[in-house]
């Protein structure tokens, strides 16, 4: 059977939805080729165009893969797989010509809304998935008619269908035994597209964050937070430097740290958005909590990347004297400066130690030479020269947190005093909705820290002594130039950060209550409702149980509602038994125009009224289309006051 209008158009306007949200991700050919073959099919549908004969359909898929291989070099992998499906979907819709061809674009579709959760499961995704899974269901009803209907009434049977459905996915979000970590294996680039902070750094690359307004971490404080200026958020540690770019030294791991966790404490947890890494930027010290291991300077390391949102709860020691005892190997290489690099910092350096009556003096007196420089603190600096640190110390005097910090520790080096770099993340705004602290990826920094005997690795930032407002207000507030900054990060649009506040709020108790409801979270749930501490047999049994009750409520309902065939039907029966009752009744196996024939022969004077009413019930119950509201009012009205004699 050819497919009609309204069928069409409900299949155009799923696949548009569904392809819509992969546009961001898909490269721009592949989009442009999905977005054309969609095209093509609308006008196909609204023009009377001759949908295109196979052969030109075939030269279209070998087009298509030919596209994916130019793009990715293989077919193996997330990006390859969902640049396919989408390309295979517009084709579709231009060989759809029958409702089996309807159901394959309505499967594929439902495949591609899958697919969105592998690159974002926040609240918008879900809700485009959903919007989808509205239009899919509408196509499949569409698909199953006899007659047309109105988009808002197909669109509102099929919501009810999904209001219907909502018991049971409620059940088996509850129930279903919670799995930690994905039931089947993701491709190998499932995570190549996470951002954020790197294990090297280069002249610009914090930069480049500082203009994302993407949400690196949320914490909640058991209690007040640290001020802005103790709001340090350690990542990955740079030791070594080629005269352009820091890299992290040999790491040592241990499950306990080598510091004596004492002074204030901050109990706190935090919520960690994924970023492929091993590390979880915690505040300055914190003690190691399960699944966690703490490296020889100090990260707070996870034991497997965190490829998924993951939430921990720390208790954190800032004040703690950490690395008196350190080894001599690290103190070396915490010297070590490339030959011939950066030669005007070098001698910096050691004018600055020649000056000091102390090794511990070193640092103050390099501070007070970077505020007296001139240094200014911009996302835009002037272009380095081949000595980045001596380009931006004694030429540019321009530059954002990495060249303020890379050029501290060089000079310290040079002074001997073994320093290096610190990355990670200082600050964080509360959002006043539900008091939790949002740090972004435009709060990313580069700090130092100096080795002083007696007092160990000691934190100096020496971007505050140019851009102090960068420590207590953070980036917006530090930078003249805001207007590179993200809409969501700029300090001038206060309306903006209301709205952006009550979002946030919302996507973090979807990530709280949703995303992370984890095995953990849900025996917790199942023991406050009095199941103890249910193993997975026991949750099997109470997901099994759940599903027969929501099953045979469902059904208990379903029986109890009336069609509108019913009604008819039961005017039919009692036309019937009117005619019964005067000595006509109808044989089990005559249909109602048959019947009607037979009565006429019998009884002329009802014949006319016989046949009209046998008419009308025909065509109401056995017809195409929908009920033609004027005949199916005559017909009630019309058995209502037969009365044979």
């Amino acid at each position: 059977m050819s497919l009609r209008q309204d069928q069409i158009g409900w299949l155009l306007a799923t696949a548009t939805i569904t392809l819509i949200p992969h546009f961001g991700h898909l490269p721009p050919l592949l989009a442009g080729i999905a977005a054309v073959l969609v095209g093509w099919r609308a006008l196909i549908a609204t023009g009377g165009r001759r949908l295109p004969h196979r052969h030109a359909l075939s030269a279209l898929a070998v087009g298509i893969i030919i596209a994916v291989l130019a793009e990715y070099r293989h077919f193996f992998g997330k990006d390859p797989g969902v640049a396919l499906l989408a390309g295979l979907l517009g084709l579709k819709l231009l060989e759809t010509r029958q409702i089996r061809d309807g159901r394959s674009v309505v499967l594929l579709s439902l495949f591609l809304q899958l697919a969105q959760f592998l690159y974002q499961q926040d609240m918008a995704v879900a809700a485009l998935t959903l919007l989808g899974a509205l239009g899919a269901v509408a196509s499949l009803l569409a698909l199953q008619s006899r007659g047309n209907a109105s988009p808002r009434s197909r669109a509102l049977e099929a919501g009810r269908l999904l209001v219907q459905a909502l018991p049971l996915m409620l059940v088996l979000f509850i129930l279903f035994p919670r799995v930690q970590g994905p039931l089947w294996g993701l491709p190998a680039d499932a995570f190549n597209r996470v951002g954020g902070l790197s294990d090297t750094m280069a002249p610009g690359d914090l930069a480049r964050l500082g203009e994302s307004s993407a949400i690196a971490f949320r914490v909640d404080f058991q209690g007040e937070p640290p001020p802005s200026a103790e709001r340090y958020w350690r990542g990955p540690v740079l030791t070594r430097f080629d005269g352009h770019t820091w890299r992290a030294g040999l790491l040592q791991l241990a499950d306990q740290p080598s510091y004596q966790p004492q002074g204030a404490a901050y109990a706190y947890a935090i919520t960690l958005e994924p970023h492929n890494q091993l590390w979880l930027l915690a505040l300055d010290f914190p003690a190691v909590s399960a699944g966690t291991r703490i490296s020889n300077d100090f990260q707070l390391l996870a034991r497997e990347p965190v490829q998924g949102r993951r939430r921990i709860e720390l208790v954190s020691y800032p004040h703690t004297p950490v690395g008196r005892d350190e080894s001599g190997l690290v103190l070396r290489q915490a010297l070590d400066l490339p030959p011939r690099s950066n030669p005007r910092s070098v001698e910096l350096g050691r004018l600055l130690r020649a000056r000091a009556s102390s090794p511990a003096d070193i640092p103050d007196l390099a501070i007070e030479h970077f505020r007296r420089s001139g240094l200014r603190y911009t996302l835009d600096p002037l272009p380095l020269g081949r000595d980045d640190v001596d380009s931006f110390l004694f030429d540019t005097r321009q530059g954002f947190c990495e060249h303020f910090s890379a050029a501290f520790v060089v000079v310290m080096r040079a002074a001997g005093v073994p320093a290096r770099v610190v990355t990670g993340y200082q600050g964080g705004e509360i959002n006043p909705v539900d008091g939790t602290l949002v740090v972004r990826q435009s709060d990313a920094h580069a700090w130092a820290e100096v080795w002083l005997a007696g007092r160990g690795w000691v934190r100096v930032d020496p971007t505050a002594a140019s851009a102090p407002q960068r420590i207590e207000n953070g980036l917006a507030a530090a930078l003249p130039d805001s207007a590179r900054l993200p809409l969501l990060v700029r300090a001038d649009l206060a309306w903006l950060h209301g709205l952006r506040d009550r979002l946030d709020a919302l996507n973090n108790r979807w990530n709280q209550w949703v995303l992370g409801y984890n095995p953990a979270r849900q025996r917790a749930l199942l023991s406050g409702l009095g199941f103890g501490d249910p193993d997975w047999q026991s949750i099997a049994a109470l997901l099994a149980g759940g599903c027969a009750i929501v099953m045979g409520a469902l059904t208990l309902w379903a029986l109890r509602q009336r069609s509108p065939a019913d009604a008819i039907d039961r005017s039919w029966q009692r036309f019937c038994r009117q005619l019964a009752s005067a000595g006509l009744p109808r044989n089990s196996w005559e249909g109602p125009l048959d019947y009607a024939r037979r009565l006429a022969h019998e009884r002329p004077d009802l014949a006319d009224t016989i046949a009209a009413i046998a008419a009308d019930y025909a065509s109401l119950r056995y017809g195409p289309g929908e009920a033609d509201p004027d005949r199916l009012k005559r017909f009630h009205q019309s058995t209502r006051h037969f009365r044979p004699r």
